[in-house]
């Protein structure tokens, strides 16, 4: 049992359910009693508390959003760096991820993909023009609103662009396939990283494909660094030229190359929209295997290159027909082999395979051997390794042409959820681990199907989802006399004390400050929808009807300003009056310090360093924002 779910963070936010895992935290859909509205919380996971490099990444994603107001980056309303757990509460926003949005497509048009990326480039330029770099746009941090809003997420790994304190594990995480090649290298990023990433979003929108893969990371990112990508209207010949020169301007190796900020690349696009039969001119090297080309102003380069690669195709189709043939006479003469005394095979002794590529074993010809193979998923292996055998190596001789049962790591490949509606739970979840799946078991309530027997699959069966994903087993509980807890939060307490009684509820009430009116239901304990045994208690929590003080935290950094090296005295104005209780005194090895605030509507916040003013933001805490104002 998830230990969050169910339980109310601060006095204030109700956890529902798990919507998300990501690399450091769990990401869930939480009720705001005070505000009376859903939130999303991202919680530090428990194995990296304690762990200084992520807490401060995690406590970095929360410096960084605090400074950005903009209608296409997730908004942060909330943050609680805690003795045992640390949260940010952040906008609840309906829609998918970017990646999935891709996945799902079977087509997208590039008139959608300019839609996508303009606003993508509108909330980089804002993150920019605060000093913040982003370092890890990828797919998978970009939502798609139903509204077709675009909304950039995770600043886990975003840092100012003027702090020269970085780690190498800094300069070197982000997702591999869409890091710049400075980043690749472990150098220093800045604004122009952030758009190589942009473009490699773009060149996926329009082809469908990632401009480099490889087996492995490292592979992936020696290309990064030393290859150019295949021209997009080689892939897509669609899509406008003037469209493939911004996509590979953003993403040339040199940054000197790119464009110099998001709001040029942005212009362009807007430019581009306005004359599709534009050329920008822009000269960028494109990889065409095994020659170089230099791109050409002209549209007939483009074009002759187009004849070029389907004269390739031809000839590899005529090749192609000639080496079936030689296939099938091959296999017609290894079927008779095989049944003939000439073709029997000596008895051998099991090789050990386990540790090596499934890709290296297949192709390796002293291994005369069938191989059956099953995916599983280990995280702690690459992918495609032998992780496991049968037989084991040396537990017997076999015959050469024996068949030999492989167990490969396949995270992050596509497979389909197998059939398990119906098993019982013990036979789903072997057939769903051996698919190379995580199961997830949930119980429900249906009088219908016999306890312990899989009701539902979630994804659904047959849906192609990446290895090493979980996948829920809605496992029946049988007939249940128990009875969930019906919703009567923002109903008024007359009205959910009859609700109640009338299903055989016992009732108590209690009053918090909310600015919901008065007597009105904020929070049942148990939680709606939870399954209780009849009769049980349901206290209700009710609003006094007094709004509660909202709390904002601030954390001002010193470490770029180089006059300060000695001791310095911070002295906190709100609204222009002194607060003598937040003035303090640092030694010169202390650099950042922490501040709570809390009130109700706007109020300005002025910093004082030794009697000079270093920062001022505005706090909006009915909305719990923070603007940078100088």
């Amino acid at each position: 049992m998830d230990k969050y779910i169910g339980k109310r963070l601060d006095a204030r936010y109700e956890v529902h359910e798990l919507v998300g895992v990501g690399g450091m935290s769990l990401v869930y859909r939480a009720y705001d009693v005070i505000e009376a509205k859903n939130v999303a919380i991202k919680i530090l996971k428990d194995e990296y508390f304690g762990n200084k490099d992520f807490m401060r990444r995690f406590k970095n994603e929360s410096q960084a959003i605090s400074v950005l107001s903009h209608p296409n980056i997730v908004k942060i309303l909330n943050v609680s760096f805690g003795t045992n757990f640390q949260y940010i509460v952040m906008e609840y926003i309906f829609g998918i991820t970017l990646k999935e949005y891709i996945s799902k497509k079977e087509n997208i048009e590039w008139p959608d993909a300019v839609q996508i990326i303009k606003q993508v480039l509108l909330a980089i330029s804002h993150a920019h023009s605060r000093g913040i770099i982003h370092r890890d746009i990828k797919p998978q941090n970009i939502m798609i609103l139903q509204d077709g809003t675009v909304k950039v997420t995770d600043f886990g790994i975003a840092r100012f662009f003027n702090n020269e304190t970085q780690t190498i594990t800094d300069k070197t995480i982000g997702s591999v396939h869409y890091i710049s090649p400075e980043q690749a290298k472990g150098l220093k990023t800045d604004y122009k990283s952030d758009i190589y990433s942009i473009g490699v979003v773009l060149y996926e929108l329009l082809t469908k494909r990632l401009p480099f893969e490889a087996d492995n990371a490292v592979s992936v990112a020696i290309m990064q660094m030393q290859v150019s990508p295949q021209a997009p209207r080689l892939i897509n010949p669609s899509i406008p030229i003037a469209l493939e020169e911004i996509t590979l301007k953003a993403m040339q190796k040199n940054p000197e190359g790119r464009y110099f900020t998001a709001q040029n690349m942005y212009d362009d696009l807007i430019e581009f929209e306005k004359n599709k039969d534009k050329k920008f001119g822009y000269s960028c090297f494109i990889d065409e295997n095994p020659t170089r080309v230099l791109m050409s102003n002209s549209p007939d380069v483009y074009e002759k290159k187009i004849e070029e690669e389907h004269k390739k195709r031809k000839t590899l189709f005529i090749v192609g027909g000639i080496t079936s043939t030689l296939i099938i006479f091959s296999l017609i003469f290894m079927f008779v082999t095989m049944f003939t005394p000439y073709g029997s095979s000596k008895n051998v002794d099991v090789p050990n395979l386990i540790g090596q590529q499934i890709s290296d074993v297949q192709n390796d010809k002293k291994y005369k051997f069938r191989f059956q193979i099953e995916n599983v998923c280990d995280a702690s292996k690459s992918n495609g390794v032998i992780v496991d055998q049968d037989p084991k190596a040396g537990s017997k001789k076999v015959k050469e042409n024996a068949t030999i049962t492989l167990k490969v790591n396949s995270t992050g490949l596509s497979m389909s959820v197998p059939n398990v509606v119906g098993k019982n739970i013990d036979d789903a979840k072997s057939n769903i681990l051996n698919a190379g799946f995580v199961p997830e078991i949930v119980y429900v309530d249906d009088s219908n199907i016999p306890s312990g027997v899989v009701k539902s699959v979630d994804p659904s069966e047959g849906s192609k989802v990446s290895s090493g994903s979980t996948v829920k087993l809605y496992v029946s509980k049988g007939k249940s006399s128990e009875i969930k807890v019906p919703d009567v939060i923002g109903k008024n307490v007359d009205d959910a004390k009859n609700e109640l009684s009338s299903q055989g509820f016992s009732v108590e009430t209690k009053y918090d400050n909310s600015s919901k009116d008065k007597d009105t239901v904020i929070l049942s304990d148990p939680l709606p929808g939870v399954s209780v045994a009849s009769g049980s208690k349901i206290t209700l929590t009710l609003s006094s009807g007094q709004p509660r003080n909202n709390q904002v935290s601030l954390t001002l950094d010193w470490s770029n300003d180089k006059k300060f090296k000695e001791d310095a005295t911070i002295r906190v104005y709100v609204n222009g009056e002194l607060d003598r209780s937040k003035t303090t005194t640092v030694d010169s090895s202390v650099t950042r310090k922490s501040f709570s605030f809390s009130g109700r509507g706007k109020k300005e916040i002025k910093f004082k360093i030794n009697n000079e003013i270093v920062r001022i933001y505005e706090i909006d805490f009915d909305n719990s924002m923070v603007n940078l104002i100088s």
